[in-house]
């Protein structure tokens, strides 16, 4: 026998919803895509006739100077490197010791587990201040060293809880079967902790990689050493260079002195040099981000 679908007529008031949620979603994506979209046209116009204003949707006059600007610059290059060393080589060692502070905090047989929960805890909410903090780093020889970066971010806190109540949820009896067979805590931590806990890892993962990505500000406070200067920091730098004489009469005359490009280009192509890369990532880990922080959420 033939089974024959049964479509089922919209009534007028599905219709209207419909039309209602398409239109405040249309808003919303156009609301959040837009400034983005005009920070990149104005980037690739031509900065003397970006001064004129009325770009909207596409750039008037193409020009990639501004990029040019940045992109020559060697410290901007050396830069770089060091944002992308901190972000590959900081990223996997935050995740794997907060993924093992989370897995001894989640077994139900450590002593004083609630305890050591509420030290970590208190931690998010109190803190000794950046005197005390910079103190602890001289004396323990970080300060003008790229572990500066690495090691005093290895644990948050936060992302602890994320990957603490998402091994909590995991049923009891596979840990118990698997104790049975022999393994020990390492052996359960490796070969299903981890495994089994990619979505959470991955979204943490992306937390910290954004978070060593953009950071500029420990690099001002605990380097000196220009060498070790951040991608962000440099282009901080670039942007106060290029914040004097921001006034669309100076740049104009500087429009027509030659200068190829104005304060303005100059931080719109900053905004996506520092943006583009780390967005590029998110496809890649979306689909694990959001049954990540679902599954990982803190549980009531």
């Amino acid at each position: 026998m033939i089974k024959k679908k049964v479509k089922h007529k919209k009534s007028k008031q599905d219709v209207i919803l419909d039309i209602i949620k398409v239109v405040f979603l249309s808003i919303i994506t156009i609301v959040t895509i837009y400034p983005f979209w005009n920070i990149f046209i104005i980037s690739i116009n031509d900065a003397t006739d970006a001064i004129r204003g009325n770009l909207h949707f596409w750039p008037r006059v193409f020009s990639l100077e501004s990029y040019k600007n940045i992109l020559s610059r060697q410290e901007f290059l050396n830069s770089t490197k060091v944002t992308v060393a901190r972000t590959v080589i900081g990223t996997p060692i935050a995740v794997f010791v907060t993924t093992m502070l989370a897995y001894v905090l989640s077994r139900k047989d450590l002593v004083a587990k609630k305890f050591v929960t509420i030290i970590f805890i208190f931690t998010m909410y109190f803190g000794g201040g950046l005197v005390p903090y910079y103190m602890v780093l001289k004396n323990i020889h970080l300060l003008n060293s790229f572990w500066v970066y690495i090691f005093p971010g290895c644990v948050s806190v936060y992302n602890m809880i994320l990957v603490k109540s998402y091994i909590e949820a995991m049923p009891d009896e596979i840990f118990e079967a698997t104790r049975i067979d022999g393994a020990n805590d390492l052996t359960i931590f490796f070969r299903m902790i981890i495994p089994l806990s990619k979505p959470i890892l991955m979204t943490i993962g992306l937390f910290v990689a954004v978070g060593q990505w953009n950071a500029w500000f420990d690099a001002y406070l605990f380097t000196s050493d220009q060498g070790l200067k951040t991608m962000q920091s440099i282009l901080v730098e670039i942007l106060n260079q290029y914040s004097m004489g921001s006034s669309n009469s100076e740049q104009m005359s500087n429009a027509a002195a030659g200068m190829t490009v104005t304060p303005d280009s100059i931080r719109m192509a900053a905004t996506m040099v520092a943006t583009v890369p780390i967005i590029l990532v998110y496809p890649f880990i979306q689909k694990y981000f959001v049954k990540g922080i679902m599954l990982g959420a803190v549980k009531s």
